[in-house]
């Protein structure tokens, strides 16, 4: 079934996803879930945030970048390590959410771009343009999406 991100809400809604979510990363399984969340905003592919707990031990590494979302609030961001490669800044956390997104405590977004692959149900996503928003496109989501060049001010 199609999706439109157009009728995502706004603010964004969270929503319990028990779809399978492997991210390879260095040619390993960096996490491999059936539980997560997927953020669903207006004009945004979701966002999935997996369990902290999921990931391969110490492969996650805090960096000092924060942004500040006016929903979800400060996020702390996560350099990616694996066997000597990094990608820095590539995931992210919201360690205090504000009220209505505590369920994402303890969970981590990704950039798809970022990694090797990252699938959803065995399919490969992709990712959303630009180098700020995290959307992970399927083929059953529609857009236009939000991020590529001139979309900033949708």
């Amino acid at each position: 079934m199609q999706q439109s991100v157009w009728d995502y809400p706004r603010p964004p809604r969270v929503e319990e996803c028990f779809d399978r979510v492997v991210v390879r990363f260095n040619g390993q399984v960096l996490v491999d879930t059936t539980t997560s969340f997927r953020v669903l905003e207006t004009s945004h592919p979701p966002g999935y945030y997996l369990p902290l707990t999921a990931f391969l031990p110490g492969a996650l590494q805090p960096t000092r970048r924060r942004t500040v979302c006016e929903f979800k609030g400060v996020a702390a961001y996560l350099d990616v390590v694996l066997d000597g490669r990094r990608a820095d800044a590539a995931a992210w956390l919201y360690p205090d959410p504000t009220a209505g997104y505590e369920a994402l405590r303890n969970h981590v977004a990704l950039y798809p771009g970022l990694m090797e692959e990252c699938t959803v149900n065995g399919e490969v996503v992709t990712k959303q343009d630009g180098d700020f928003y995290g959307g992970w496109i399927t083929r059953n989501i529609v857009g236009p999406f939000k991020g590529a060049a001139g979309t900033l001010g949708w």
